[in-house]
């Protein structure tokens, strides 16, 4: 659709995303199961019908493809000119816009024409290169971000970093399970994930490293070139996954998909134990720490640190605060 969209949004290997708390509404009525993935009300219904034009696309697929997108932004634009809410350059939208709603209008910025037509695009570029050998999943979602001639030409996933990272991260958060009714995180529960943090302090930062069972060697490399391959260690998201895994409750691996376990909290509604992240929008989080109050958190803040306190105004692109949940969760 369009190869640098991705990079100009900042998006990254915890690439962006605002899907909120996961959840799983019951009852038998297919499309009230259909999604996983926590959506805008108002969006909802118009994604869960797109998500069945064609059986290569789904609802949570679609949802994560417009989250990476925008956010759910039906207004954001891009700096290379990248419209709406499912981010489609004008070019490609005069050729693959459809009137979603039937009022007579085509528009990039009204979801109800944006949705159903990033839909049908993806089902267009998943015939457009049904034929390519690889994953037929990853070559579509290529294909809606570098273009069906870029998927053909290298004969699967370009090797265009901004596209391999979009394809992931959408695959990341399209599989996230679904929370089954699992509440976010008691103040015990807080409690004892600062407690574990408390713990390691001190330890060296590590890129990718630290599991639930503790530090661990990580992987190469950081955008700036740093592995983390002989650093036993943590790094953000790590961090946390290790402290709340001591809670009781299980947090994805990426700082991406932490915040799409989490529940937003308001502002003012902040307490210990929450999760706060950072980055300048929702395509663009790279940090995650956890709070411990007073305007404080306890993170591993890059390459060449330690895990440590630090002050929340120590970024300057704090971004949103979550509290964790978890369907593998249980009270400790």
């Amino acid at each position: 659709m369009r190869a640098s969209v991705a990079a100009t949004l900042g998006i990254g290997a915890t690439a962006a995303v605002i899907a909120a708390a996961l959840v799983q509404t019951a009852g038998d009525n297919p499309i009230g199961t259909a999604l996983s993935m926590s959506v805008p009300a108002q969006y909802k219904a118009l994604i869960e019908k797109a998500g069945n034009t064609c059986p290569e696309v789904t609802p949570n697929l679609l949802a994560a493809l417009l989250t990476q997108e925008s956010g759910f932004n039906p207004k954001a634009r891009s700096p290379v000119g990248a419209q709406g809410i499912a981010q489609f350059m004008p070019s490609t939208w005069e050729k693959h816009g459809i009137d979603g709603n039937g009022d007579g209008k085509r528009d990039v910025l009204d979801p109800e024409d944006a949705i159903p037509s990033s839909a049908k695009y993806l089902c267009t570029i998943a015939r457009d290169v049904k034929d390519v050998p690889g994953n037929k999943q990853n070559n579509m979602l290529a294909a809606y971000n570098a273009g069906s001639g870029a998927v053909r030409k290298y004969g699967g996933v370009p090797p265009y970093k901004e596209t391999q990272n979009y394809v992931r991260s959408i695959n990341a958060l399209a599989d996230t399970p679904a929370a089954g009714g699992g509440k976010t995180a008691s103040t015990t529960q807080a409690a004892a994930a600062i407690n574990a943090a408390k713990g390691v302090l001190g330890t060296p930062y590590s890129w990718g490293g630290g599991n639930a069972s503790g530090p661990s060697t990580g992987t190469c490399c950081s955008p700036r070139g740093r592995s983390g391959s002989n650093i036993r260690g943590f790094d953000c998201s790590g961090l946390t996954l290790y402290a709340y895994a001591k809670s009781g409750i299980s947090l994805p691996r990426t700082a991406a998909q932490q915040y799409a376990a989490s529940e937003p909290v308001k502002p003012g509604k902040m307490r210990p134990g929450d999760l706060v992240f950072y980055g300048t929008s929702a395509t663009s989080i790279h940090h995650v720490g956890l709070y411990i109050g007073g305007g404080w958190m306890i993170d591993a803040p890059r390459p060449g640190t330690e895990v440590r306190y630090s002050p929340l105004d120590t970024m300057r692109d704090l971004f949103a605060v979550g509290r964790p949940t978890s369907h593998h969760s249980k009270e400790i």
